[in-house]
């Protein structure tokens, strides 16, 4: 008997908090009147300031968790902005739904995606010199990868002779917006996949790197050539992508996009648009009971691409008030994009600060995701593998 319908998690009101929309408000502001979207450093040194001014944190408040001991796959952690002051336990792993249901196409999963995944709060400066721009994740890629998030998204440019992770205005990598050389998060990407022999990482580049070839001389030094999944081999108009084991078994357990055509063709890299199909970004893809596609994606409800990439994160990124979001209105908005994509259940969910929640957080919005579109289940611990779909145990 099949559970309940889709996302029947919470009755909690899913507004945005008013603290919020004051932020982005005047986010939108700043961007309209310094050009920030047209890519001036002005513009994005003035919005900087816009945030310090309003203390947009993204570190917790301090808490002690003395005392306080999480079981496997939680940590501790608070939520202010839930009411949740006082610390308590939170999920903190990811469910790999391969290991519950395995042998679909790759396209048939949920998985946990992060945005500007190297832009972590903890990253050591580079020379010595101030870093002026948002940070997105607490924690290191390589953590992040055992922690169960399969997507990764990475802002690459030019800078200094190589290719570095960057997060700038305009294309242009500069000292105070750099994190690191491109080729150390990488390897942290060799070293899990050859520690995890059945894993699938996706990494999906904001591409500014003009250098011809200078991506696939990166792939090829950090060692992942070997994983590659060759765009040859891409589903081309929407058709399912090979099973996870098949990937597997031959090896192709890196997925590259890049958001610049030519790379395709050029150095063999998967164009994004192809193959992707996303609602719109930030503020302006937050808004309730609507699920607008970018404007470099087709429709939702395309049919000529397989992959489904769901944004939710703030324009204006801020650590205390993410756990709030990563609940209700997480529910919220997965409900109204799975209706926008044709009843198609989004594959990858890109999340700012992955680790903060009210309790499960991004980890229970994917459980409910896999299981109801793995299993025709309410979550997918309810999973029965070689039983019909819809086929439910009691959880």
């Amino acid at each position: 008997m099949r559970n309940r319908p889709l996302f029947a998690l919470s009755d909690d009101a899913s507004a945005v908090s008013r603290w919020t929309y004051e932020i982005s408000r005047r986010y939108q502001h700043v961007t309209d009147m310094t050009g920030f979207r047209g890519g001036t450093a002005v513009g994005f040194l003035f919005l900087m300031l816009l945030a310090s001014s309003f203390k947009v944190s993204s570190s917790y408040s301090i808490i002690s968790c003395q005392g306080i001991k999480c079981g496997p796959g939680y940590r501790c952690g608070s939520c202010p902005a839930l009411g949740k002051p006082r610390p308590f336990c939170m999920r903190g792993k990811a469910t790999i739904p391969t290991t519950v249901i395995g042998n679909l196409p790759f396209n048939k999963y949920s998985w946990l995606a992060t945005h500007n995944s190297f832009s972590n709060t903890n990253a050591p400066l580079v020379s010595g010199v101030q870093r002026v721009t948002f940070y997105n994740q607490d924690d290191t890629v390589t953590t992040q990868l055992m922690n169960g998030v399969r997507g990764l998204m990475l802002d690459m440019y030019d800078f200094k002779g190589d290719v570095w992770l960057c997060h700038s205005p305009g294309g242009f990598c500069f000292s105070h917006t750099a994190f690191q050389p491109a080729i150390n998060t990488l390897k942290e990407v060799e070293a899990f996949l050859a520690r995890n022999p059945t894993e699938i990482v996706t990494i999906i580049i904001e591409d500014n790197v003009r250098t011809p070839h200078a991506l696939t001389k990166l792939f090829t030094n950090a060692g992942l050539k070997k994983y590659w999944f060759p765009v040859s081999k891409m589903p081309q108009n929407g058709e399912d992508w090979p099973t996870v084991n098949q990937m597997v078994q031959l090896n192709h357990r890196l997925l590259v996009f890049s958001s610049v055509a030519t790379k395709e063709t050029r150095e063999g890299i998967g164009y994004q648009w192809k193959y992707f199909l996303e609602n719109e970004a930030g503020d302006a893809g937050l808004r309730p009971g609507r699920c607008p596609n970018r404007k470099e994606s087709k429709p939702l409800n395309s049919k000529t691409a397989s992959l489904v990439l769901m944004n939710f994160y703030t324009s204006l990124p801020s650590g205390d008030v993410v756990c709030k979001e990563h609940s209700a209105p997480l529910a919220d908005m997965i409900r109204t994009c799975y209706r926008a994509a044709a009843n198609r259940m989004p594959n990858f969910v890109a999340v700012d600060f992955y680790l903060r929640s009210g309790g499960g957080g991004v980890f229970d919005a994917l459980d409910v995701m896999n299981g109801q579109g793995l299993c025709g289940c309410n979550n997918i611990s309810a999973c029965q593998p070689g039983r019909p779909f819809g086929s439910c145990k009691k959880v």
